[in-house]
């Protein structure tokens, strides 16, 4: 079995977004990369609309995940992409704070209707793109708490950034991936040891670094939390390739993860998500 992307960008149609490739051109890197099928993120209205003319061209290929707008009913809208297909809502990429009524509004219609949020994170509203939390991630807590049937997949420089013990608080600090070994007493393991509906996407050079960074500390956390960790990539194009599918293989192949603990991470676990049995 070859590994399932749970993040991936597309462009449907030559000159929507020039740096994206289309599917034509992404499906041979993909096997290059050894990966079978991909998720498709939308991140506007005209994404969701391309995303579900992709899946339907190839379905065995990609599935994919809806964007929600603002000044349309959440549920009518969440209804209708669910039954097109969509197997969560992502990437969250609205620049408000998580306790912003729409925000929580997302999260609370998710929840009833059981499709999984899979968040880009900002440090703060105004400043690049994502919801937003402050230092320690109160805010995404509060949330866990709240909506505990809620599957959220956590992404993005500003919540794996908090991996660690010592995580910067400056908002540029945050909206980078960290170095070096990673300290006792980070905010996201605290949250994984105490929230189960809470996954992470180990995407880019963003989860795959938390993960690389301190191989000791990054190995017993996939072994921790196999269940619920994804691999993917946040390829938008056929130029990038991330290590971190490399990294997995190699130490799968060295012994340092279990085959049960491989398997989970590269695709059983977003086989569940596609079948909307997580």
């Amino acid at each position: 079995m070859g590994k399932i992307d749970i993040h991936l960008h597309l462009q449907h149609e030559k000159g929507l977004m020039e740096v994206s490739s289309t599917a034509e051109e992404m499906l041979p890197h993909l096997e290059e990369l050894g990966i079978t099928h991909g998720v498709l993120m939308s991140i506007s209205n005209d994404w969701n609309e391309h995303n579900m003319k992709t899946v339907a061209k190839y379905p065995d290929r990609f599935s994919w995940m809806c964007h929600v707008n603002e000044g349309e009913d959440i549920e009518t809208q969440l209804l209708r992409y669910k039954e097109n297909g969509a197997v969560g809502i992502g990437e969250i990429t609205h620049n408000l704070w998580i306790e912003n009524d729409f925000i929580q509004q997302i999260f609370a219609r998710a929840e009833k209707l059981n499709m999984p949020v899979l968040f880009h994170m900002s440090p703060e509203e105004g400043y690049s793109y994502g919801i937003c939390d402050k230092p320690g991630l109160p805010m995404l807590e509060a949330a866990l708490k709240k909506y505990p049937k809620l599957k959220f997949i956590g992404h993005s420089q500003s919540f794996w950034h908090e991996i660690t013990g010592d995580a910067a608080t400056g908002k540029e600090d945050r909206n980078q991936w960290g170095q070096g070994p990673v300290k006792a007493g980070g905010r996201v393991p605290y949250l994984f040891a105490n929230y189960p509906n809470l996954y992470g996407d180990l995407s880019a050079n963003i989860g795959g670094q938390a993960i690389m960074r301190d191989e000791e500390f990054g190995l017993k956390f996939l072994h921790d939390y196999a269940d619920r960790l994804f691999f993917a990539t946040d390829m938008v194009n056929v130029t990038m390739k991330f290590p971190l599918g490399e990294y997995l293989d190699r130490q799968h192949a060295a012994g340092r993860i279990s085959t049960e603990d491989y398997e989970k991470i590269c695709w059983k676990n977003a086989e569940k998500l596609l079948k909307g049995e997580l």
